[in-house]
This record gives structure tokens, sequence and C-alpha cells, in this order.
């Protein structure tokens, strides 16, 4: 299929990208990396009348670390990420996730803040920046604004984007020596959508770990906390986490796995990155 008519603007500034927005009220799309929006263009699930081409914005391109945090523009494409040593050395939860996202045809054009913006549930990133305890920077009409990863996702590709904001920047916290990072998925095919995911972080101690963070995706229809998982493992117990799994998550099923599969896989997926965060060196 082909995509109905629009038109096409292409932004010279933030701001810019935000008054083309507003003036077309929820009736325009932005483009950066257009993986995921193209392929709805094109089955007509969208049918935006304008697209605005953010691709050549100034500053969004960039990762840094400033002051124990990790800053990546939302124009950051994931293949620059996946071979970053920055990225490596203080992110290396998203470093661990970079291979798994999709293929490289896919990688080499989608963007962090793409994946990030459309929310998918079963998506990878999303579960990280809820991991590590990320921060988004929004910028709208009435200026910009910081929200927690957690606040920032709402529902099935439901966001805290407004129909006239614009995600700039993705934060996180910079790794150091105790800093451990897991993550494991499942799926039919590489490259596939994920059956069920896991992210994790966690801080090493002379007992074990603690301040675990487990943050599920491809279980619900946004990136899910284990919270009671999560204590299980600060308290050093696998068994009792893996227990805890049926409490944490109710994941519905679908076409590719029932709901029953999707709870099993779950526990599969925390033995596996319990032994990532246990076995990296101290």
């Amino acid at each position: 299929m082909k995509p109905a008519a629009f038109a096409y603007a292409r932004a010279r500034s933030v701001e810019h990208a935000i008054s083309l927005l507003g003036e077309h009220q929820g009736d325009a799309r932005l483009l950066a990396g257009g993986q995921s929006l193209i392929a709805t263009l094109n089955m007509r699930l969208s049918s935006p009348s304008l697209l605005v081409d953010i691709n050549r914005l100034p500053d969004l391109g960039a990762i840094s670390v400033t002051a124990g945090i990790v800053e990546f523009g939302a124009l950051v494409r994931h293949v620059q990420a996946e071979q970053s040593e920055t990225v490596a050395r203080y992110a290396p939860l998203i470093a661990r996730a970079m291979p798994h996202i999709a293929h490289p045809a896919i990688r080499n054009r989608g963007t962090i803040g793409g994946s990030i913006a459309f929310a998918d549930p079963a998506a990878e990133l999303p579960a990280c920046i809820v991991a590590l305890g990320g921060e988004l920077e929004i910028a709208g009409p009435h200026g910009r604004r910081s929200v927690s990863a957690e606040a920032f996702f709402k529902g099935m590709f439901e966001t805290e984007l407004g129909p006239h904001d614009l995600l700039t920047a993705i934060r996180v916290p910079a790794a150091d020596a105790k800093t451990r990072a897991g993550f494991a998925e499942l799926a039919r095919r590489h490259g596939d959508y994920a059956l069920t995911g896991l992210a994790a972080c966690a801080r090493a101690t002379a007992g074990g770990l603690s301040d675990v963070h487990l943050a599920y995706f491809g279980v619900g229809t946004m990136p899910v906390r284990a919270r009671n998982a999560e204590a299980a493992l600060d308290a050093g117990d696998i068994e009792n986490a893996v227990r805890a799994i049926a409490t944490d998550l109710d994941p519905a099923g679908d076409l590719h796995a029932s709901a029953e599969l999707k709870s099993h896989l779950a526990g599969v997926l925390l033995r596996r990155v319990f032994r990532q965060l246990s076995e990296q060196p101290t």
C-alpha cells in the first residue's frame, strides 16, 4: 500500500518544529528515523496532513557524559549508540540491549528518541530507560520540562508527550565500578519483537546485590517494574524472586504466546539476568 497524501516541512529548530505542530492542531507527525512511522503511513494506520522532518535539527544527535549523567540527544541513531565506547562504559545496559533491536538496516536509521516516543510495549529501550531510572526532556509550546521515565509512559503507545511536544533528550545515571547491568529477551526470530524481555540494573555489594531494578517488556501495555522480585533479589533470594513474578506481572496472551507462556518466560529470563548481574566482576 501507499500512504495517503501529506505535506512535508523541514524544521529549522526545535521551536520551529513545535510551531509547525501547533499550526496543524494535532494533525502533524514528526519524522526522525521513520522506522515505525513509515510502516504505519504505508498501511494507512496513520494519515497526518503534515510530516515535520526534524533530522537536521542541531544538537540532538550527540551522546555526552556530564556530572554523572549520560545524555542522549533524541536523534542519536541506534547504530551510533551501539558502536559508542562512551555508551559501553557509562550506559552498559543500553549497550547490551542494542544488538537485540530489530536488524542492522533498522538500527542504521532508527533513533533512540523515536523508539522511546513511539512507546511500543514490546520495545527494548523504553524498558531500559525505566530500569535505569532515566529522565526525559520534553520541549513544548510553554518551554522545556523533565519527566521521569516511569511517569513518561502512560499505556500502549501513550506517553507524556502532547500533540505539540517534542522529545529532545534522554538522560540516565552514568555507570561506575559498582554498577551491574543485565538484559535478555526471547523472540521467535532474532530481530522480531520479544515475546518477553527484561532489562535490569543493580549495585554490587560485598554480600551480593542491592538497589535492583527490573523492567519487563512485552508483558503489559508499557514497561513493568517487578517490585516484589526486586525486593527478593535485594535479599539475595532468586527462588523467591521467581515466585514473586506471579504477583508482579499480569501479561495478556496474544497471537504469539499465551499469558501462561509469557509468565513462564519471565521467570526464565529473571534467572538468566540474575546470573549476568551476579557474575560481573566486583
